[in-house]
């Protein structure tokens, strides 16, 4: 009888193993683990459920908004005086209201946000018709508040703009579309697995988390990608994802599987060229430009550790220094030890991104993005 049920086991173990041997199979919610399967054992990796990643698409709560709902701070105004927009959170959830007219002839077009997308310098927000999913006219702005949403023109309300598979892409880490010749936004939105999970860059966890719940978890390999064992251009790839720009797709959204080549995914041959780069969503291309890319093996995981939030440029100055020594600087005779946490601020510096633009009451508002082009900078960042 023991005999039969180790064979049974093993049976279900290779069978489960397939998939993680060849890792061929990207992620879906019929092969997820899940975060919290992955942290019953890796519970030193906690704190990547609070960082920017994990949290770039997420339900909407009070939590989860940054934004403020309140009365006299959930207003938006346009430079239409026919037209201003009101958000509101009721007991059925939290809505975007585009006002139009003069009282008393006003019209009211509403909508419930299904989603927020985005965590640190701001957030969108989304909502479905049926199985439609949109972006709302309204977006978050760190340090802003309410403004348009990127794009937008002001004074005009428009709830029309469809959400492509590839927009999410990079804001979860599945959404399983529905083929339709003539709508490019359908999903079946109750599979949907938001945020930049575990699984984005190990690749599906459940065949692993048999294999290690099993009594015969010895056999066979671990069904699972540790990418800072991947060869140095195929742990960039996985960032590449998201981080080298808006080349087009060779295959369908969702299909990445972490460890093959960005190749696999994009058409590269008609990339931008790099002299035109913009600082937003191109980090990759940037920094495979940099002298210190080209004269080493560094990688992102040089500089970034994904799985802890990492804001204090003085921290990650310091990863400089472990190859730079401070008195190499130009400006070590004038400044001396003073450089010390400096070296993001001056070789990396913030810059206006040209693609993800808004504007609000005739100002244009420009997110600034640190670049990764790593090199010396003049007055400006020019």
């Amino acid at each position: 009888m023991i005999v039969g049920v180790l064979l049974l086991t093993a049976g279900a173990i290779a069978a489960g193993l397939v998939t993680g041997r060849h890792h061929t199979e990207a992620v879906r919610a019929d092969n997820a683990a899940g975060d919290t399967a992955c942290l019953s054992c890796h519970q030193q990796q906690a704190s990547y459920e609070s960082t920017a990643h994990r949290l770039t698409s997420r339900l909407p709560t009070r939590d989860a908004i940054l934004a403020s709902f309140r009365p006299g701070e959930n207003v938006l105004r346009t430079v239409n005086p026919r037209l201003y927009y009101r958000m509101d959170s009721t007991a059925t959830g939290f809505y975007e209201t585009a006002v139009m007219g003069r009282a008393p002839d006003t019209s009211i077009y509403s909508q419930r946000i299904a989603y927020v997308t985005g965590l640190r310098k701001g957030q969108s927000f989304l909502y479905l018709v049926g199985d439609r999913l949109y972006q709302l006219p309204v977006s978050y702005w760190t340090g802003i508040g309410w403004a348009n949403s990127p794009g937008y023109p002001d004074g005009r309300p428009n709830f029309d703009r469809p959400i492509r598979p590839r927009c999410l892409e990079c804001h979860a880490t599945g959404f399983q579309s529905i083929t339709d010749p003539n709508a490019v936004n359908r999903y079946r939105s109750d599979n949907a697995i938001l945020g930049i999970t575990c699984e984005t860059c190990h690749g599906s966890g459940r065949a692993h988390v048999a294999r290690e719940r099993s009594l015969l978890r010895w056999l066979g390999p671990r069904a699972i990608i540790n990418p800072a064992r991947l060869p140095r251009m195929r742990q960039l790839d996985g960032c590449a994802l998201c981080h080298n720009g808006t080349a087009p797709l060779r295959t369908a959204p969702f299909a990445h599987v972490p460890g093959q080549p960005v190749e696999k995914r994009f058409d590269l041959s008609s990339a931008p060229d790099t002299g035109a780069i913009d600082v937003h969503g191109n980090q990759v291309a940037l920094l495979e430009r940099s002298k210190c890319f080209r004269s080493s093996q560094m990688t992102c995981a040089t500089c970034h550790d994904v799985h802890r939030q990492q804001r204090d440029v003085v921290e990650l100055s310091g990863r400089c220094l472990t190859c730079h020594a401070v008195q190499s600087c130009g400006l070590f005779p004038q400044h001396g030890q003073g450089l010390i946490g400096r070296c993001v601020d001056c070789h990396m510096p913030l810059l206006p991104s040209n693609t993800i633009m808004a504007s609000s009451l005739g100002r244009r508002l420009q997110p600034q993005v640190r670049t990764h082009w790593i090199k010396v900078y003049g007055p400006g960042g020019r």
